[in-house]
């Protein structure tokens, strides 16, 4: 896998002199960037690219279609998903933003290594960029990889603001490929998001269309009698495995519906990189091209060594590189929702107009006894759990999973916590919920193996821990019981200092959390090394700890990316000091 890219159909310098695709509203349906338009034959230098040392993006309202039905979106140069910014590692870029909106915005370069007033994120790093203004980010190109940008002003990322960003290396590029897609995933609904919040307030499985039924059988509903009458004593629905689901959303491909049919271009013979990019605001997706092996050559921008797998799960705001090499026919781009009430679709093929079968949906999983933080299965109740009054022997969990005073004392008590994870284990090398039993190869945490070491060997000098909490019921979420709304304290490190951050989930649900203006190693265990990230997914009622080098300083958000999550409270404010007399970061 290692050597110079061959990339014949991409000329990276006719790339970097691309132009600017046109600004503008639209009348009836959105229009879509160039490489985001069906039958895209690729990055290719024709294909108009925003790069440069100077960029101009303009946000504003603009119509989009899909399904057959119009709606409201909010774009970046009249276009959705926004326009790929394409750079390159060590030049300098300034992005001028200009509202054109009535409400304030932002955008946030998400996984990018800059000065933190330059982060994007009101009330944290900056004020906003108000109604009618504008405001020019500025800040050097220091990583390569492949990244995002998006609003981090209300909910305005669920309305179709959110774009691509692709830097190339400043050197040969470890990857080789002759050919490269983006393939940005995404999720939108004809709701407006203030009417899905409160959707999710007024009932927290509002759009859960897959519950279980008294009578019915089949693979939907294969929980045995016993097991229903304990979730029904614990008030607890095992289907609650996504918030916001197929009831509402259409899954996208580059801004596309499953029935447009996004098609992807290639040669056969060719090795095809695609960018993976989860840039939806509530979907994690497992992702899968059936018939063609994916090698994961990038993580979240970040090089690892190659691994082949049938399927990944991608949780929301996380990157992966796969190469892939088809062969002379056409193939399925599958991105299924999590909890299987939909999925994204594309095509890989040779010649526009081909397709591939498209799977049905697989059986809708269930959660279980490890996704409420019991690591053992039903019925199992060890001495030493009985003893701690975790469970009663014989009779499987005694419910202690409700009983707050199992928490430690940082974490606020209250009716924002519906639930304690009494025995949380990691899970970072667990197969995902529903691929658990697929007879292909999955990709999990443990398998990712950073191809250039972590620069920091120190080890960590303190721990802490943050407990992922929340009502399910009440759609409440916090970090150890506060909403940043409420006064949360900041987390505090000092600037360079090596620390260990246990993320433990209290609850039943997948929370992806994302640090900004920082890389970490996500902590496996595993003797080839520490995959290095900015997103970590937490699964259900588990743990999962990432060692941090500090060496950022100034403000930082620190939040799920679930963003209706992120909107109901389940955010902090790192604080990184001192700002001064300190080396400046490589």
């Amino acid at each position: 896998m290692n050597g110079a890219v061959s990339n014949n159909p991409i000329d990276r310098r006719g790339l970097l002199r691309g132009g600017m695709v046109a600004a503008g509203g639209l009348a009836a349906s959105a229009l879509f960037p160039a490489w985001a338009r069906i039958g895209s034959p690729g990055l290719a230098a024709d294909l108009p690219t925003l790069s440069g040392e100077e960029i101009r993006l303009r946000i504003g309202h603009s119509a989009f279609q899909v399904g057959g039905r119009t709606g409201h979106a909010i774009t970046v140069n009249g276009v959705l998903p926004a326009p790929l910014i394409r750079l390159r590692e060590g030049q300098r870029v300034r992005l001028h933003v200009e509202n054109g909106l009535d409400e304030d915005t932002s955008i946030h370069w998400h996984g990018l290594i800059l000065p933190f007033h330059m982060d994007g994120v009101p009330g944290v790093s900056f004020p906003g960029i108000a109604p009618g203004k504008s405001f020019t980010y500025e800040f050097p190109i220091v990583q390569s990889g492949t990244y995002w940008y998006h609003s981090h002003s209300g909910l305005q990322e669920q309305m179709g603001h959110y774009g691509p960003l692709v830097i190339d290396p400043a050197g040969a590029d470890p990857v080789g490929y002759d050919r490269e897609h983006v393939i940005v995933l995404s999720d939108w609904t004809f709701l407006h998001p203030h009417q899905v919040m409160a959707k999710l307030k007024q009932q927290g499985g509002y759009f859960n269309r897959q519950r279980q039924t008294a009578g019915a059988r089949g693979p939907e509903n294969r929980m045995s009698g016993s097991d229903r009458l304990m979730w029904g004593r614990m008030r607890m629905d095992p289907t609650d495995i996504a918030d916001v689901t197929g009831a509402t959303y259409t899954y996208l491909v580059n801004g596309h519906g499953p029935q447009e049919n996004w098609t992807g271009l290639f040669t056969p013979g060719e090795r095809v990189r695609l960018r993976i990019i989860n840039a939806s605001a509530m979907t994690i997706f497992n992702v899968r091209i059936p018939g063609l092996p994916m090698t994961v050559v990038q993580a979240d921008g970040q090089h690892v060594r190659p691994v082949e797998t049938d399927e990944l799960q991608i949780s929301v705001a996380e990157t992966y590189d796969v190469i892939v090499a088809p062969g002379d026919q056409g193939y399925t781009f599958v991105a299924e929702s999590i909890d299987r009430s939909g999925m994204a679709r594309a095509t890989l093929a040779p010649r526009l107009g081909m397709s591939a079968p498209v799977p049905a949906l697989r059986p809708r999983p269930t959660l279980g006894m490890k996704d409420m933080g019991m690591s053992h299965g039903a019925g199992s109740c060890p001495a030493e759990h009985a003893a701690m009054g975790h469970c009663s022997p014989g009779g499987g969990m005694d419910h202690k999973m409700r009983d707050t005073s199992l928490l430690p004392p940082q974490v606020k008590r209250g009716p924002g916590i519906d639930m304690v994870a009494a025995m949380a284990v990691d899970r970072t090398g667990d197969r995902p919920l529903g691929l658990e039993d697929v007879p292909h190869r999955v990709l999990t945490y443990h398998q990712l193996t950073p191809l250039t070491p972590f620069p920091d060997k120190r080890a960590p000098t303190r721990e802490i821990d943050i407990h992922l909490t929340g009502n399910m019921e009440r759609f409440m979420w916090s970090f150890d019981g506060k909403k940043l709304s409420e006064g949360a304290e900041p987390i505090r490190f000092e600037r360079n200092e090596r620390v260990r951050v246990n993320l433990i989930n209290d609850t039943m649900m997948n929370h992806p959390i994302h640090l900004h203006g920082h890389f970490f190693e996500v902590v496996t265990g595993q003797a080839h090394g520490h995959p290095v990230k900015h997103t970590v997914n937490v699964m259900p009622g588990g743990k999962a700890s990432f060692d941090l080098t500090a060496d950022a300083p100034g403000d930082w958000a620190f939040h799920c990316h679930l963003m209706y999550h992120m909107h109901a409270g389940m955010m902090r404010v790192v604080k990184v000091r001192p700002l001064a007399d300190a080396p400046p970061r490589a």
